[in-house]
């Protein structure tokens, strides 16, 4: 498959990526103003008896422009450019209005708690940027161009269709292409998430931001800079990302309607009584400030905020981390799940499963000489043979090894004393040599999906090791919690069929995708949220963060890669599959206080309005009505912290 078959959706608000950056340092004063602006009214809530009427009045003055100076710019910067009021102006004139009829405590609590939850969705948003910067790291910026016999660095983004670059053993390569001289095996994580290396040579297409191990690389561009597979990963993460959900479409509606309708009644309260009831122009005014104070969703504001941080806390304490209070809202939400398949239901690293020797050797010493060979490699599959002879042996034969050779993606050869020794694929020592051993000594079972490596001294292969990506200890218990609770469970996976379909049936899954790109489980993540309107999507590598973008919740293991991790709406830090039905029952749980706050808080405001529009209340007994509406829905809130 070409780079040619992704189909990227494109927006109009997209961000240049070349433009997008983080500062550190400013990324947290609206969060820090927020916070300012709580302790000054703290402050002057303690000491109102000692203070004088005028440093009691500054403290909340001061409390109220720094608490609410970013929101107030965002909404009339926001109502200038899209000419239409927003809550953010409603709160504004709510807050002045109070103060206007001298109650400033209720003025500055208003738009403390309005500040707050501006600087929780700005923080987000930078965090969201950071995800690109860090996908964009990956990619070299420079290429050593190919021109006769001469060798010249240039930027990569002035790479040519057709010019020839040089990729040394170890390098990231720098843009998409096709080997035409040399061989390396090749680390493509970053793109299938797959831990096994493939060996490639001539003819065979390379990825930009994938790694060439232990061969140099003459290769040919065969795409643009800006259109390579890897900066497609980025766009597609971009555009998930500037996509509006449902409920935020929602929201912003609602927000309209209810900023107009307000205002409309308070305009009309400020005058038609005075008209029509024969009311004094004073009462008329004092009844529309009422109304402005009680109207305003401070209550409605607090049925979510404080309910979203309990749960959230709450999770966090069982070792789940959500990155907003929208995603754990739509968690519960989920009719399927899709998972990654390395490093997510398996640990993504090779382990030896089966060892079958020879009988006529001794077993411990061919594994000590064996981990001293496989010491010297890089390779993990070398690694983890190393880790299990050391295992089983408690040490490595220190014995000289020579003429020791890497042949890259086969084996590797070294002479041990007056033995030569192989060790690697079955073609590397001998494909029929390979075939009778596995025949007399393994059975089919054992083998099948899996990698064998094959030992053997000078023409005699005495034994073998079978390898595979283990299972997590948790996936399987994991699936079965999520099937139980009705959720349908897909694995997406980079690898081939079989591999597939033998983790599947281990692990219970109801169904699978093998051989899969990132622009293909991006396709079938999409696929899946028409049939299934709300999907999850679980993984850890940087080629699962589109198909992680493009979910409805995203979920990224704690170990994964920091994209995967800077991407996902959900991390499992501990890396436990099983906290995913623990957090399902936490959002569950939170949806309904978020429902019981918001009918209470609403119900509590159209009292209010109707008290006040018949006299029955005055602003005292409107603003205690208010105010403790507020309390009574965060401690139900508070609740969520259990």
């Amino acid at each position: 498959m070409t780079t040619d078959t992704l189909e990227l959706k494109r927006t109009t608000r997209k961000t240049p990526i070349s433009k997008i950056k983080t500062f550190p340092i400013y990324e947290h004063h609206e969060l820090i103003a927020a916070l300012f602006s709580g302790i000054l009214l703290l402050i002057a809530w303690i000491f109102k008896d000692q203070l004088s009427s005028v440093i009691w009045i500054t403290l909340h003055g001061l409390a109220f422009t720094i608490g609410g100076y970013a929101k107030a710019k965002e909404g009339i910067t926001d109502t200038i450019q899209t000419k239409k009021l927003n809550v953010e102006i409603l709160m504004i004139l709510a807050a002045i209005g109070a103060v206007a009829i001298g109650y400033w405590t209720e003025a500055a609590i208003l738009i403390f708690i309005f500040a707050l939850s501006g600087a929780l969705e700005t923080y987000s948003m930078n965090k969201s940027n950071q995800a690109i910067s860090s996908l964009m790291e990956l990619q070299p910026e420079q290429a050593l161009l190919l021109q006769g016999n001469q060798e010249t660095t240039i930027p990569v983004s002035q790479l040519k269709i057709g010019d020839f670059i040089l990729v040394r053993a170890g390098e990231r390569i720098p843009a998409d292409g096709v080997i035409v001289k040399g061989a390396s095996t090749i680390d493509e994580s970053t793109i299938t998430g797959e831990s096994m290396p493939m060996y490639k040579h001539n003819q065979y297409d390379v990825y930009a931001g994938t790694v060439a191990l232990d061969g140099t690389l003459t290769i040919k561009i065969t795409t643009k800079p800006n259109e390579t597979l890897f900066q497609k990963i980025i766009e597609l993460v971009q555009s998930a990302q500037e996509e509006k959900s449902t409920s935020q479409l929602f929201i912003e509606k609602f927000e309209s309607t209810y900023v107009y309708v307000v205002l409309a009644i308070v305009a009309v309260m400020m005058f038609l009584p005075y008209l029509l009831f024969n009311w004094t122009l004073s009462d008329s005014i004092y009844r529309a400030m009422v109304l402005l104070v009680v109207a305003s969703p401070c209550a409605l504001v607090a049925s979510i905020s404080p309910a979203t941080l309990s749960a959230i806390s709450n999770a966090a304490r069982k070792g789940i981390l959500f990155k907003g209070g929208v995603h754990l809202e739509n968690l519960s939400n989920i009719q399927a799940i899709a998972l990654d398949k390395t490093g997510t239901l398996t640990k993504g690293k090779p382990a030896v499963t089966n060892v079958y020797m020879d009988k006529t050797v001794d077993e411990k010493e061919i594994m000590s000489i064996i981990g001293a060979i496989e010491k010297e490699s890089t390779h993990p599959i070398a690694k983890a043979i190393t880790a299990y002879c050391l295992d089983k042996t408690g040490s490595l034969t220190p014995t000289e090894i020579t003429h020791l050779k890497n042949i890259s993606g086969k084996g590797i050869i070294a002479t041990v004393g007056n033995n030569v020794w192989k060790i690697g694929k079955g073609d590397f020592v001998g494909k029929e040599l390979a075939e009778a051993f596995q025949h007399q000594y393994a059975d089919k079972q054992s083998v099948t999906g899996k990698t064998s490596t094959f030992i053997q001294i000078n023409e005699q292969i005495i034994g073998m090791f079978i390898l595979k990506d283990t299972i997590r200890e948790s996936a399987k218990e994991a699936i079965h919690k999520l099937k139980t609770n009705g959720i349908e469970t897909i694995m997406l996976t980079g690898d081939n069929e079989l591999t597939a379909k033998t983790v599947a049936e281990e692990v219970g899954i109801n169904q699978y995708k093998a051989n899969c790109l990132p622009q293909d489980k991006v396709e079938y993540v999409k696929s899946f949220r028409k049939k299934y309107k709300t999907m999850a999507m679980v993984g850890d590598g940087i080629n699962d963060a589109p198909a992680l973008a493009n979910a409805n919740v995203s979920i990224a293991m704690g170990e994964g890669t920091d994209i995967a991790l800077d991407t996902a709406d959900m991390v499992l830090m501990k890396n436990d599959l099983t906290k995913i039905t623990n957090a399902i029952h936490v959002s569950k749980r939170m949806n309904r206080i978020i429902k019981q706050n918001i009918i209470f808080s609403l119900s509590i405001i159209l009292l209010l309005v109707l008290t006040n529009y018949f006299q029955m209340i005055d602003l005292p007994l409107g603003v205690i009505g208010h105010e403790g509406s507020t309390i009574l829905v965060i401690l139900n809130s508070l609740r969520l912290l259990k």
